[in-house]
């Protein structure tokens, strides 16, 4: 997950004061969505695993830079199975996953076997089940070897990623999976930067050669399977987002087939609340759901033409109590379908939809932050159960109903003069 607004007091210091707007109005209708629209649920490898092989964030964690050590995690390496019939259960049919790097090869040019045979089966199980598989193939680690080299300062890091990848792409095109080829480029680096993976200097480098490799990655991809869906997900950051995009999404914008989008905070004059991400409480800052209708209309107004998919959305509680601003993961997940079927209403060609996450896991750095559809004590339960929240059966409901249906009506109104896509998402409230 990118996490996704850690750049948020930049954003926050670069929003200047927009024109009092009124209100957005509900449309009396939630508009229909397509028979074939893609509701998912999305996962990390590193995140839900557990059992890590040696990586960069492990050595992160070894360093005591995060709260908690990952251990087992939730476990996903070995009950994943078990996952892929809860994802099946809420009848979805694109399941996220993540294939580690780190794990396939533990040594440079040494394939670990039974590693790639887990993650033949995995694949497999979400095919059976019925679902198409999302496979990110980089989600933020590399191998401890790689680190030993300087991460991507190093100058063989391309070439070794593009080795490794393309022979991840080879082995599963046949299934005909969406791709991400990098998660969230942008915030990738901030989290390298500040974990100390790179230096301040070597940023520029980095996001050069992510670009490289994803558009090599790109026509890899396509040389095996021309009809692929491929895209490289951007964390949508309040207000400053096509600033940010220079860096990374207008580059490889011609080598995208989908916009990929992740959703999570709103930011208003009246809510500034969303800083609380910055200090790793994001637990108090604002989940406004209709934000993410002005995060899809700016990207579709920016980048015509292609289609989008909100490849990570959903709510975040404090070791799963309660949160202070009293809004339930049922609600708030029914409120996002809500806002995404306006903004399909409205033109946007938005083709589908991941919760995330199907389990709670480590949120690159502790287990405080519960993002779960099910619910996983880490830290307590040895046994490591699923437990359903009420988002489980709010979001079968969606599924069955291919949305919250015409007359839904969000349980909260619409953010007054949001900031999210400023000063059009105050200008231009969704009516």
């Amino acid at each position: 997950m990118g996490h996704r607004l850690v750049a948020v007091l930049t954003a926050l210091s670069l929003i200047v004061a927009v024109a009092v707007a009124p209100a957005a109005s509900a449309s009396p209708r939630a508009g229909a969505l397509p028979d074939d629209f893609l509701w998912g649920v999305a996962s990390s490898g590193f995140q839900s695993e557990g059992h890590s092989p040696d990586s960069n964030w492990t050595r992160y964690i070894r360093q005591g830079k995060t709260d908690d050590t990952i251990g087992s995690s939730v476990d996903f390496r070995h009950r994943y199975r078990q996952d892929v019939a809860l994802a099946k259960g809420l009848g979805v049919k694109v399941y996220r996953v993540g294939i580690e790097w780190a794990r396939v090869e533990p040594r440079p040019g040494v394939i670990d076997r039974r590693e790639l045979a887990y993650y033949d089966d995995l694949v497999r199980a979400i095919v059976d089940a019925g679902m198409r598989p999302m496979i990110t193939l980089d989600h933020w680690v590399y191998p401890g070897w790689v680190a030993d080299r300087g991460g991507w300062a190093w100058s063989g890091t391309p070439a070794a990623w593009l080795t490794h990848n393309t022979m991840i792409v080879d082995r599963y095109a046949k299934y005909h999976p969406l791709w991400i080829t990098i998660n969230e480029p942008t915030v990738y680096v901030q989290k390298e930067l500040q974990k100390g993976g790179i230096s301040l200097d070597a940023v520029p480098t980095m996001i050069d050669r992510m670009v490289r490799v994803h558009r090599t990655i790109y026509d890899r991809i396509h040389r095996r399977d021309p009809d692929a869906m491929v895209s490289s997900n951007i964390a949508y950051l309040p207000t400053v987002e096509p600033l940010v995009d220079t860096a990374v999404e207008n580059r490889i914008i011609d080598k995208l087939d989908f916009v990929g989008v992740d959703y999570y905070y709103s930011v208003s004059p009246t809510d500034l609340t969303a800083a609380n991400a910055a200090i790793d409480r994001m637990w108090d800052a604002s989940m406004a759901a209709d934000g993410v209708y002005y995060a899809l209309r700016d990207l579709h107004e920016r980048f015509p033409g292609k289609p989008l998919y909100v490849v990570e959305a959903g709510m975040v509680t404090e070791n799963g109590k309660p949160r202070r601003d009293g809004y339930r993961r049922a609600d708030h997940l029914r409120d996002l379908v809500y806002w995404m079927q306006r903004a399909r209403a409205d033109g946007v060609p938005l083709i589908g939809f991941n919760y995330w996450t199907l389990t709670d896991n480590y949120e690159w750095g502790n287990y405080a932050s519960r993002f779960g559809l099910y619910t996983v004590n880490v830290k307590t339960d040895p046994t490591l159960t699923r437990r359903p929240t009420d988002g489980a059966a709010a979001y079968r409901d969606v599924t069955t109903r291919n949305g919250v249906g015409p007359s839904y009506r969000p349980s909260r109104p619409a953010t007054w003069c949001s900031l999210v896509a400023a000063p059009a998402s105050c200008a231009r409230p969704a009516r």
